[in-house]
């Protein structure tokens, strides 16, 4: 992990253990920090430049927030995220993101359909030499330009609320699971429903997406158990 810490001091008058725990956090969301990746006091000190109080101070802020799991005798180490736990991220979302498509096909404007074709465009176009941050980066834009053309403020406010939840599935999403292909088939026929102003197919394609992210997440659970059998 190379540290950015002495970039983020820079005009930041937040206590030092918040900063801290903003640049830990952070970590852990780009997938910096892994899961099960243990937090060594003394080593991320060192690393940032700090002393060991704010780190610890910082870990104790993590693991009230749940991303960190404090294991008796041996330490603090990044929370995993269970198969169950994704599935219920997967749940609320398929909700969410359906509603949001919805509402978007009918009061997108023309101008914001466009830049969301320009979006798709550039997934399509450098899927095969995009990096892993950079079809993340572009997975959110997709998504959240389709929320924010829903117009709806509380809709919107919910999904902030977790947009960690989210941003964690999407470092092992598209860590683990290879079936990446599909997400360019359903982000096209989302964008198409949208354009011709079909908000019910819209939902449609934005709720079987989800499922169809779901259902490889459990191939990838069965797959695995199989192999610790």
């Amino acid at each position: 992990m190379e540290t950015k810490f002495n970039d983020l001091q820079i005009n930041n008058y937040k206590p030092l253990r918040e900063i801290v725990f903003e640049y830990l956090r952070n970590s852990i969301l780009k997938g910096e920090l892994q899961p099960g990746e243990r937090l060594m006091e003394l080593q991320l000190a060192q690393k940032l430049g700090v002393s060991r109080t704010p780190i610890r101070e910082a870990i104790r802020k993590l693991e009230l927030e749940g991303f960190v799991e404090m294991i008796p005798r041996k330490g603090a180490y990044v929370a995993d995220l269970s198969v169950k736990d994704i599935l219920d991220i997967l749940e609320v979302r398929m909700f969410l993101e359906g509603l949001s498509a919805y509402l978007a096909a009918q009061r997108m404007t023309d101008e914001e359909i466009n830049k969301l074709k320009d979006i798709l465009k550039k997934f399509e176009d450098d899927f095969e030499t995009m990096s892993k941050e950079d079809m993340i980066e572009l997975d959110i834009k997709f998504h959240d330009m389709i929320m924010e053309g829903s117009r709806n403020n509380k809709l919107l406010q919910i999904i902030q609320g977790l947009h960690e939840q989210f941003q964690r599935f999407r470092v092992i999403y598209f860590s683990e699971y290879k079936e990446h292909e599909d997400i360019k088939k359903y982000h096209r026929a989302i964008v198409e429903s949208i354009s011709n102003r079909d908000p019910k197919r819209a939902q449609q394609y934005a709720q079987t997406h989800i499922q169809m992210i779901e259902e490889s997440i459990l191939k990838w659970k069965k797959k695995n158990k199989s192999k610790e059998d």
